[in-house]
């Protein structure tokens, strides 16, 4: 993972919308991901609307990211989730199996579904990437998002 963050686009005047799906397992990365990425939104696109929908965990992430990209309504899906590694190989199962959902999501309904589901190796990297400013994957998530719904915008308007 880079250390350093993506220059902010400009997105300045359009309207868009976006959904943040988030775990609520690890409730306070999650959040502190949340906060970024909406602040963020709300930074790059004056008049956004941002909606939220909470799952019990990462592994519920996909099928309410499927339901609303099948339904077409926002310019980017953003899933949020904070997996921490343990003894056993469940996080990295559990990692993959999310990666995959989202990418194919993405691609079959075309409609960008920006991948914020950490995996982490323990509550150190969870909190300089959840909670703080210099490498937030929160503000990262809602950059790429705003980017890729103007890539897509201009290419659907050709």
């Amino acid at each position: 993972m880079s250390n350093i963050s993506p220059p902010r686009p400009r997105d300045a005047g359009v309207k868009r919308s976006f959904t943040i799906v988030a775990s609520q397992f690890n409730g306070e990365y999650v959040q502190g991901l949340i906060n970024h990425a909406q602040e963020e939104l709300r930074a790059l696109s004056p008049g956004v609307t941002i909606s939220l929908q909470r799952v019990p965990g990462a592994f519920e992430i996909p099928i309410v990211v499927r339901e609303l990209a099948s339904q077409k309504k926002v310019d980017a899906i953003i899933a949020v989730a904070v997996i921490l590694k343990g003894k056993t190989g469940h996080a990295s199962n559990l990692s993959r199996s999310v990666t995959d959902a989202l990418q194919r999501i993405a691609v079959d309904h075309g409609v960008p579904v920006i991948n914020a589901v950490l995996s982490l190796d323990n509550e150190t990297q969870a909190r300089e990437r959840c909670l703080k400013n210099k490498i937030n994957r929160g503000t990262e998530a809602a950059r790429a998002a705003v980017k890729i719904a103007s890539v897509m915008s201009k290419l659907r308007a050709k």
